[in-house]
């Protein structure tokens, strides 16, 4: 007799490319792993007619507690993050796809509480941060002085706030868009950073403000996204890792996060009341 998988309950708050990759997996492959799909809210239920099934379409956000979610994963904006993070926290264990919005000192704490009082894990996916763990080890070993990150993508990959990329043309090449603290970038590029943001969590001790990055746009960049980590330790211990990460014109997101993300999902099995890097 086979011993069947424990059953964990997903809903999922957004329906881009991201979101419409896990929902098709978990609709594909969520029974061969433990998974079910229990929601799909999307600011625009129109968008998700043709490919969700209607009883699985939450049309009103504030009704997921109606669903008997164990993992909700938000996969939009960050202002779903703010406006209902700790909401999720206190009926699910959290997996936050837009970590930029930790950036807010405010927030990041009241996610943190909400998950030590109800006993809930906030899961922090990796996305495109090559060597996340080995960050968070040096990190708690007390070895890791410094950390610098940056994201070069072509310019039709970016969402930043402002007009700072309004004037791009496509033989300007390269253009650094943005360089000091990640807490200062978030808000900047709240869509494009989260790598930044991922590295942030697991550099605890730097922190937000402590943790340096740097968006640039290059026009030659139509085929990937590039990651920079530049990572320094104690006795002038130093690691620089360069990923490309594929990704068509005007992707905000690069293929390999995809899989990295769910994977991140596969590990969301509740490590009650703390903040976990997945």
């Amino acid at each position: 007799m086979t011993d069947k998988l424990p059953v964990m309950r997903i809903g999922v708050v957004g329906y881009g490319h991201l979101g419409q990759y896990l929902v098709e997996r978990l609709q594909r492959e969520g029974a061969q792993v433990g998974l079910t799909l229990v929601f799909v809210w999307n600011r625009n239920t129109d968008k998700l007619r043709e490919s969700v099934a209607e009883e699985l379409i939450l049309h009103n956000l504030p009704d997921f507690t109606d669903r008997g979610a164990d993992v909700i994963v938000e996969v939009c904006h960050p202002k779903i993050v703010k406006d209902f993070g700790v909401q999720f926290l206190s009926k699910a264990h959290f997996l936050v796809g837009s970590p930029s919005a930790l950036s807010d000192p405010q927030l990041n704490q009241e996610l943190r509480q909400a998950a030590e009082h109800h006993g809930r894990t906030l899961y922090v996916p990796s996305g495109a941060l090559w060597g996340g763990q080995d960050i968070l080890r040096l990190n708690d070993s007390g070895s890791l002085k410094a950390l610098f990150i940056r994201m070069s993508k072509h310019p039709s990959c970016f969402r930043l706030t402002g007009d700072v990329l309004s004037d791009w043309t496509e033989d300007e090449g390269r253009r650094v868009l943005f360089s000091g603290s990640v807490a200062e970038l978030c808000p900047v590029a709240p869509n494009n950073v989260n790598t930044m943001a991922a590295a942030a969590i697991a550099a605890g001790t730097l922190g937000f403000a402590g943790v340096q990055g740097e968006i640039v746009s290059d026009t030659a960049l139509s085929d990937y996204h590039v990651v920079e980590v530049e990572v320094t330790g104690a006795n002038g211990f130093t690691v620089n890792t360069v990923r490309r990460n594929p990704a068509k014109l005007g992707a905000v997101t690069g293929s390999a996060t995809y899989n990295s993300f769910w994977s991140s999902l596969l590990v969301c099995k509740g490590h009650g009341g703390r903040v976990y890097l997945c």
